[in-house]
């Protein structure tokens, strides 16, 4: 049976430092994110901010994948 992602992640996190500072900094990004969308106006470099934001969360998951896909039965 695989396992979920979500297992996955939890069970290399103490043995992978780089899977931990991608997930630290995905949760970090995430908030960040959530603030920019709890703004009812966003300005340009807010919109701006907020597309940075999603790129770098993007590249980051993409990452996550990668590491995920090596590890995976």
């Amino acid at each position: 049976m695989e396992m979920t992602d979500l297992e996955l992640i939890n069970g290399l996190m103490s043995s992978n430092p780089e899977l931990q500072g991608l997930m630290k900094e995905h949760q970090e990004l995430e908030r960040k994110l959530e603030n920019l969308n709890k703004k009812a106006f966003l300005t340009a470099e807010d919109q701006a901010e907020k597309k940075r934001l999603q790129k770098l969360k993007l590249r980051g998951r993409d990452r996550i994948e990668e590491i995920l896909a090596a590890h995976r039965h």
